[in-house]
């Protein structure tokens, strides 16, 4: 407990304590010390992010009374390298073990884990588990964290951090992530670090009902009445057009509502004022009368005559519908040897990326400038331009590092409401949304409703396919287009398919914007269609990887929009390279099943895919400029953000490989829409192969300048130095070369957009120019009392095309198991319920399981070195693995997710005691 010294020690050196002492301590960090490597998550207690020491033990800052610091050490991540006797240690740890993706949780995993190694409590890995087990991540899978903590508390040799050497190619090796000290001793900015000190603050004024129409009172008024208070904003207050929207011709959703909200917790206006004031407001003082109207929340609901409509352009509330036909499905089917249907019903699932969306912005002269957390630069600069009606030059995204995204911070969130009251006021504002401000208002993974019918010939030979889907998309677009589009091409599954039809639709409802998550629609989609493949084999008396072997996509076959696939299909490989593990798993559970029989059972799953890499059948491109400077130093422009997936290492490694340089010589700037081209969007596993392959093209078009000054054979060797360049045996002397307006003596700046072909009505064409294939195996134990699914263990076998990074890969896949276990088994968002991180559920450390990674590489002509994708495609299969080997454990099907224990028990009851 605190006492009654009027100072705290912070990282060795003592404060006064402030006047304030039932201010959060996370507030007393942040705001009065300027200490942000602290992170505030979910101000309940529920993640972990903010976890400090105090007198060495654990506790966090975001629910800890200031006064309970009082005449106390406090220990945070900026004092932690020379604070704690691990501290160093453990930092470089987490670094060697790239144990660190997005970043924003590891300041309280590093704290949480060096507070129990400090106190002698880690001593193996159960007990590193049990170390951080009170701190959330959303993007490692902890497997790593877990390896680093467990060499530190154990005094295991160190691993070594991988670094840039001369000499060696960059690609292929497992590089230390260039972007990780700073997120290791809390310096890395954020979306809620670095406001400027003269900041306004920001806060929405919010529906309170699903839908309603709503009228103001005296706004002029109202601020008069709150000292402290500069203005409120209504949709009267935005410039140019009051919309915004991923998916452009579909653009709806408006930054402040115009007379009516369609969703709860809809932002219908802005006030902006002094902080302390505006966090002390009674909202339900603001003048603001709602009027209740009906509101539909089903898809049958939203689409029966008579229902209200969301956009009255629209009809029956249908966004989209995205359709493949092949060959005669009827048929085929009639004449079928085998057919087996199914239907399937998901939730909605919360990203639930730890940190929250937030950011600032600023006027300078006639452009306004917006740092944020934000995966799409560029596009959000066209949406904000158009919104203020400038030019796009006058406005400015600088993205902050991003604390996880997954899709989630593709769509706009605090950036209109930034921009449009910096364009108004003098000064800087600033907006961080609350836990439940994030979950209420940001995207979801569509619902999904659907049913399907596959059929095989008597030798076990697919031959037909049939689907239709439905996706509750909300209120909004966002992107339910870029859904409804691309599950119908992926569907069929990773098998040759002669005869197929595949339906999808995106309807609105009065619920938050269902958008990007990690896989558009395909892993929803891939829990019938996988479970239907193997009902398939087993109606077939064919073992399911064999099974799929038969039946899968090889060279030369066709997918069923009538693509033909020339180079890369790696699913053969992927699953031969499964045969191991598969015999191995099922015969450890049928010799657990027999040696222990009863209410525990232990069942092996398999799942297969293959996803398309980039936008569908959309124009894709990708921008890098690289240049030289004249005192010989290669400056890299790229444009990609980096949510936690590698880019900021990955580009510039394939940069320095293209350019012939050690990774070290290049100085590298990350996205800025004033600084660095557009790289796109970091969404539909795009960058390493997109931006990747630009990266590529302009190191060597830079290459390719640099002989023809020198008048050397197109293949000559370059060699840059200080000072200078040589080429072919002529040195170029920079010093004499003209600089253009960026300071470069040289440059190159090359776009790579992947050749794609628009669909037809039938959905015929070339929607994407590489694909990625894999496979994953799980094993699960269930208790046939409880209903409670415990995944054991994981392989995963994926053709990434050619591996850039393997450890950033590994890394990929660990994340993407642990997001799958929460799909399958726990995660089911509510809306307007559970909007914080105590009711919502995610993996802890403790659901992780085991995992080993296979990588198959089968290049692509196209990508980068013959890289592709690995995001998304990491996590499609995991879900479906997992309920296939819930039916091998207990031989009911689940059709439907989350698979939690009353599930479970439900189809128990449905089946009759499990053979």
């Amino acid at each position: 407990m605190g006492n009654d010294d009027g100072w705290i020690e912070v990282n060795g050196q003592r404060h006064d304590a402030p006047a304030d002492l039932s201010a959060r301590a996370i507030e007393f960090l942040r705001e009065d010390l300027g200490l942000t490597g602290t992170k505030l998550g979910c101000g309940q207690g529920d993640c972990g992010s903010c976890t400090i020491l105090v007198d060495g033990a654990p506790h966090y800052a975001c629910i800890l009374p200031t006064a309970q610091l009082t005449g106390r050490r406090v220990l945070t991540i900026e004092g932690l390298a020379t604070g704690s006797p691990c501290g160093s240690r453990l930092q470089d740890a987490f670094l060697a073990h790239q144990a660190v993706q997005c970043g924003f949780c590891i300041p309280g995993m590093l704290m949480a884990s060096a507070a129990a190694i400090d106190a002698g409590r880690v001593v193996d890995r159960p007990s590193a588990c049990e170390a951080i087990e009170g701190v959330l991540c959303r993007c490692t899978g902890y497997r790593k964290i877990v390896d680093a903590v467990t060499e530190v508390g154990t005094g295991a040799a160190p691993r070594r951090a991988c670094l840039p050497a001369a000499g060696k190619p960059e690609v292929g090796r497992p590089i230390t992530r260039l972007d990780g000290r700073c997120k290791v001793d809390g310096s890395q900015h954020f979306g809620a670090d670095g406001f400027p000190p003269d900041s306004l603050y920001l806060r929405a004024v919010r529906c309170p009902h699903p839908r309603a129409r709503f009228t103001f009172g005296d706004l002029d008024r109202y601020v008069q009445e709150h000292p402290g208070l500069r203005r409120v904003f209504t949709h009267a207050d935005v410039p140019g057009d009051n919309v915004h929207g991923v998916a452009t011709p579909y653009a709806d959703q408006p930054a402040l509502a115009v007379q009516e909200a369609r969703h709860h917790l809809e932002a219908v206006a802005l006030i902006a004022g002094e902080r302390d004031v505006l966090m002390a407001l009674d909202m339900a003082d603001f003048p603001v009368t709602w009027e209740a109207l009906p509101a539909v929340f089903e898809i049958d609901d939203a689409t029966a005559p008579g229902s209200p409509l969301l956009h009255e352009a629209r009809p029956g509330n249908l966004l989209i519908e995205g359709r493949v036909v092949r060959g005669d499905t009827a048929s085929a089917i009639a004449n079928a040897a085998h057919v087996v249907s199914g239907s399937f019903q998901s939730s909605f699932v919360e990203h639930a990326y730890i940190e929250p969306e937030a950011g600032w912005a600023r006027r300078v002269g006639d452009t306004v400038e917006v740092h944020s957390t934000t995966q799409s630069p560029h596009p959000h600069r066209a949406d904000l331009a158009r919104m203020l009606a400038l030019p796009k030059e006058q406005v400015r995204v600088v993205p902050t590092a991003v604390g996880g995204g997954f899709g989630g911070k593709l769509d706009m969130t605090v950036q209109p409401l930034l921009a449009i009251a910096a364009w108004h006021l003098d000064r800087p504002v600033a907006m961080v949304l609350t836990r439940e401000e994030s979950m209420a208002t940001s995207t979801k993974r569509h619902p999904a409703r659907m049913v399907s019918t596959m059929a095989a010939d008597a030798a076990g030979r697919i031959c037909a396919v049939v689907f239709e889907g439905d996706y509750n998309t909300g209120a909004y677009a966002s992107w339910g287009t870029a859904v409804a589009n691309r599950v119908p091409v992926h569907a069929g599954g990773p098998y040759r398919v002669p005869h197929y039809a595949a339906h999808a639709r995106a309807v609105h409802t009065h619920i938050t914007p269902a958008g990007a998550f990690r896989g558009f629609g395909v892993p929803q989609t891939m829990m019938l269609q996988e479970q239907l493949i193997d009902a398939l084999a087993r109606q077939a008396g064919i073992d399911a990887l064999e099974f799929r072997l038969l039946n899968a996509l090889k060279l030369g076959d066709s997918i069923p929009t009538g693509q033909v696939l020339h180079d890369s299909v790696g699913m053969f490989d992927c699953l031969e390279a499964l045969r191991p593990a598969w015999q191995a798993a099922n015969a450890r559970a049928q010799q657990r099943n027999g040696t222990a029989p009863g209410l525990v059972r232990h069942g092996v799953g398999l799942a297969a895919f293959f996803y398309g890499i980039g936008n569908t059948a959309l124009t894709n491109p990708s921008t890098v400029r690289i240049g030289l400077r004249p005192d010989g130093g290669l400056v890299l422009h790229q444009g990609a953000v980096d949510a936690g997936q590698g880019s900021n290492t990955v580009i510039p490694q394939i940069a320095a490989d293209a350019l012939g340089v050690p990774l070290a010589r290049l100085q590298i700037i990350g996205p800025d829409t004033h600084l660095t081209p557009d790289c796109g969007r970091t969404s539909a596993s795009r960058q390493t192969f997109v931006t990747g392959r630009a990266a590529f093209q302009a190191g060597q078009a830079l290459l390719g300048r640099i002989r023809r000054l020198a008048e050397v054979d197109a293949d000559a060797p370059v060699v840059f130095g200080e000072g200078g360049v040589t080429a072919g045996g002529v040195r170029l002397d920079l010093a004499a070369l003209s600089v253009d307006p960026r300071g470069y003596v040289i440059a190159a700046e090359e776009s790579f957009d992947p050749p794609t072909t628009s669909l037809d009505a039938a959905g015929q064409g070339v929607p994407y120019a590489a694909y990625a294939f894999g496979a994953q195996v799980a094993e699960v134990e269930v208790d046939c009392e409880t209903g409670r699914v415990r995944v054991r263990r994981v392989v995963a076998a994926h053709d990434v095309g050619r591996m850039v990074n393997p450890t950033l890969l590994e890394g990929q896949i660990e994340g993407a198991v642990a997001q799958g276990v929460g799909m399958a088994l726990m995660e089911k968002y509510h809306p307007g319920l559970h909007n914080n991180l105590h009711d919502y559920l995610i993996p802890t450390v403790h659901d992780m399981p085991e995992v080993e990674t296979i990588f198959i590489e089968s290049p692509t002509a196209l990508g980068p070195y013959g890289a592709k994708g690995i995001g998304e495609p990491a996590l499609v299969p995991t879900a479906a693995a997992i309920l296939n080997a819930v039916h091998d454990a207990i031989g009911a099907r689940l059709w439907e997710a989350p698979a939690d224990p009353q599930a479970v028990l439900r189809a128990l009851a449905a089946r009759g005691t499990p053979a």
